[in-house]
């Protein structure tokens, strides 16, 4: 039987084949779907920015990986062909890892994934694997072909990942260029983050507008206290300051402010009902841990990411996509006491020349097409994540580009307009740069 479920294996005989990632199309309107592989060694990385075969990188030399398209077939069935020979596959590689990533949407609105391997001479099947517990994935690795004994075996694998192919790709070793690698010197002239202009530990915070006064506005959140936690009220603040950005007003509504407190972790039944669009969700939270804030569903099932961070005395932005139809809930979960304001995204500032920021936070871009510059100082020991999701109306998102640990890079953003959700571990800065992208995740080039 060549059908295997989640977490089986199969042997394989090393002949020649042909992988398919495969999908039901769903219209003009549902996710983008693209294969990819990665080459991967015995310690579990890929060894340069060649083991990575994918839309803009369709081969690898060596070992004679391709990807060959997208294939139309009846009755809607879409599929990405891979083709592999496991006796051509360099000795030091191995692991082939098949993966797919997800653009315009998540793996749970994608119809009938499943990835198969057929031999390529005979075409009689292989192996088949079927995902079927995919929900808010942006990429998944699918599958994988490795060595034992001296043969190949394929390994049904299905796990997802929440940012995207650059991190999945990230988390085996993978970086885009050496360029993205560079380090300026410390205190460099013009680099934004030296010491002189801000470090991981005096750089800016994120912008987050102050509550303007009221009389019946509760008193601000003093997360630096240790006295009893505040629970969360609720309660509106006065009306947004006017507004600081050219977004549409289609991407969220305008309210008032609204603010909770609390103390670990919490679900919140904030009891509104908003129109549909995008709400800016400002976090503080004191003290050490991780933090995780996610929508809820009616039956208080996880449904979408708002924030996720490990950073002690966090303060930070996130977004949260409301259908504008059910009650707003929120889940907290962390450890200390914690505030989470919502506010319209119409107050976010803009990307439209150079920014610093320190953490998580969400940039509003309403330009065109254009290169972005990148530098990520990372924490204390220069580490961590620093990544960049493009959000569109409706929900859909896509990551644009991404890195682990201090460094700095270029990638592309499409034409707004978008919400920049900025994932980062410490301080980092942006600015764009003329003439477009061409940076190695583009999808420009297809």
């Amino acid at each position: 039987m060549t059908q295997i479920i989640k977490g089986g294996n199969l042997p394989l005989s090393g002949e020649p084949m042909r992988v398919a990632v495969v999908r039901r199309s769903g219209g003009p309107e549902a996710p983008k779907v693209d294969a990819a592989a990665l080459l991967v060694d015995a310690d579990g990385r890929v060894r340069d920015r060649g083991d990575l075969v994918f839309y803009n990188q369709p081969e690898h030399a060596g070992s004679g990986i391709r990807l060959l398209g997208e294939v139309q077939g009846e009755g809607g069935v879409v599929a990405d062909w891979l083709e592999m020979d496991p006796g051509r596959v360099e000795p030091s590689v191995e692991r082939v890892v098949v993966a797919a990533s997800c653009d315009g949407g998540t793996f749970g609105e994608v119809e009938d994934l499943y990835v198969r391997a057929v031999s390529a001479t005979t075409g009689e099947q292989l192996a088949l694997y079927a995902v079927e517990d995919a929900t808010t994935e942006t990429a998944i690795l699918l599958g994988e072909f490795y060595r034992r004994n001296g043969g190949w075996k394929f390994r049904a694998v299905g796990q997802g990942y929440d940012s995207g192919l650059p991190a999945l790709a990230t988390d085996f070793g993978f970086s885009p260029s050496e360029e993205e690698g560079e380090e300026d010197e410390p205190g460099a002239a013009g680099d934004g983050l030296s010491p002189a202009a801000g470090t991981v530990q005096d750089a800016p915070a994120p912008y987050i507008p102050a509550p303007v006064p009221a009389p019946y506005a509760p008193a601000p959140v003093a997360v630096e206290k240790a006295d009893a936690p505040v629970p969360y009220s609720g309660a509106p603040q006065p009306a947004a300051p006017g507004r600081l950005n050219d977004l549409p007003r289609e991407m969220g509504p305008e309210f008032a402010y609204f603010e909770y407190q609390g103390e670990g972790k919490e679900d919140v039944e904030t009891g509104l009902t908003l129109p549909r669009g995008f709400l800016a969700v400002d976090v503080m939270k004191k003290g050490t841990g991780y933090l995780d804030i996610v929508t809820l569903t009616v039956r208080k099932r996880r449904w979408r990411q708002v924030m996720r961070s490990r950073m002690d005395d966090l303060r930070g932005v996130g977004i949260l996509h409301h259908d504008g139809q059910s009650p707003l809930r929120l889940r907290v979960d962390t450890r200390g006491r914690w505030m989470i304001r919502l506010r319209p995204v119409s107050t976010l500032r803009s990307f439209d020349g150079p920014v610093e920021g320190y953490g998580p936070d969400v940039l509003a871009y309403t330009g065109d097409e254009t290169g972005v510059r990148f530098r990520f100082e990372g924490d204390e020991d220069k580490k961590g994540y620093f990544g960049v999701a493009a959000h569109r109306k409706g929900g859909h998102w896509e990551y644009r580009f991404s890195r682990r640990d201090r460094g700095r890079g270029k990638g592309d953003l499409p034409r707004g307009p978008r919400l920049l959700v900025v994932e980062a571990d410490g301080a980092w800065s942006m600015e764009p740069r003329p003439g477009g992208s061409g940076g190695f995740w583009s999808r420009s080039g297809r």
